[in-house]
């Protein structure tokens, strides 16, 4: 009967809370059961204790599980997004280390001529360089007297004569390489409808220039399962789109160099290359060596005009001077 009094007031007690001074009318309950009291509202306390953690913890899980929910959308609109540009782009090209690409390293003549034989003998049937002259090539890749035989092998329309027509003659060394197809019309004609861009200034007019253009020679394969290329295209992740009208061009022997190098596919696509990008910048050996030749001058004037400043300031700077105050 007593321990049943004594639940009842401790079961007021906490509804009732702590009142005036705050001293709990636990401490009227009579002293056989202020042990039981004391237990149940320690349970009271641990089981408050329990689901406050709980409430934590279901807390820290949402905002876990809502983390978790935002780095996997961003990671799948990151990969959407990526997917999306190398379809419209194309895939970007690894970087390769290029012979010309250091401040003061210039171009691999020797590539370049093999690069001109491989153009001549691959890439001309199509494709033209029109700012590249015979002369260009002079002391560059070849000598003169190779030049000039070189260009006397074609013949030019010229014009016009005496009698107001034009008319044929060999080639010089002013006249400009030529070019498969007298105008575009007759250039898309001849390529199911699909234009050959002139190569003079591709390693510029593409994004990663030289690393483009080796990347996509060697980048021809079969089309992944589910993307279907139509008749007359050919696949090539670095092409925009994947789909280009070029058929693969370079195989391993298709060009015979005059140095016995040996000719295989990534030879090839190097030389033509390194070819294209000196086209592009054939001030680029010389550009170069003017900027060493300039820094060596300016570096004489800086050193030259820091020892006059010493010369002249440091009397100035280290004199002594005393004032006399009594006179």
């Amino acid at each position: 009967m007593l321990r049943s009094k004594s639940l009842l007031v401790l079961a007021r007690t906490l509804k009732q809370g702590i009142e005036g001074t705050g001293v709990s009318p636990v401490c009227q309950v009579l002293p056989g059961s202020v042990v039981e009291a004391h237990s149940v509202h320690t349970s009271a306390a641990a089981i408050s204790t329990d689901a406050q953690k709980a409430g934590k913890s279901r807390s820290w899980l949402k905002r876990g599980g809502l983390a978790a929910l935002g780095a996997a959308s961003a990671a799948g609109f990151g990969a959407y997004a990526l997917a999306e540009e190398e379809s419209e782009h194309g895939l970007h090209a690894p970087d390769y280390p290029w012979n010309h690409e250091g401040y003061f390293s210039s171009y691999d003549h020797a590539s370049i001529r093999r690069g001109h034989q491989v153009y001549q003998q691959v890439c001309a049937a199509c494709h033209s360089v029109q700012q590249i002259h015979f002369r260009n090539l002079v002391g560059v890749a070849y000598t003169e007297d190779e030049v000039k035989e070189m260009a006397g092998e074609i013949e030019v329309t010229d014009g016009p004569n005496e009698e107001g027509e034009d008319y044929e003659r060999p080639g010089r060394l002013a006249d400009p390489l030529p070019r498969p197809y007298r105008n575009e019309e007759a250039a898309r004609y001849a390529n199911g409808g699909a234009y050959p861009p002139d190569l003079s200034l591709i390693t510029k007019a593409r994004h990663n220039g030289a690393n483009y253009v080796f990347a996509l020679l060697l980048g021809y394969r079969e089309p992944p399962a589910g993307v279907h290329i139509r008749e007359g295209l050919y696949y090539n992740p670095y092409f925009p789109g994947g789909a280009i009208a070029m058929p693969k061009m370079l195989a391993d022997e298709g060009t015979e160099y005059d140095d016995g190098t040996v000719a295989t596919e990534a030879q090839q696509a190097k030389d033509v290359t390194a070819f294209l990008s000196w086209a592009a910048e054939p001030e680029h050996d010389d550009r170069k060596l003017m900027g060493v030749k300039w820094i060596f001058v300016l570096s004489l004037v800086f050193l030259t005009a820091a020892y006059y400043k010493r010369w002249k300031w440091a009397p100035i700077k280290s004199r002594r001077v005393v004032v006399d105050a009594l006179n």
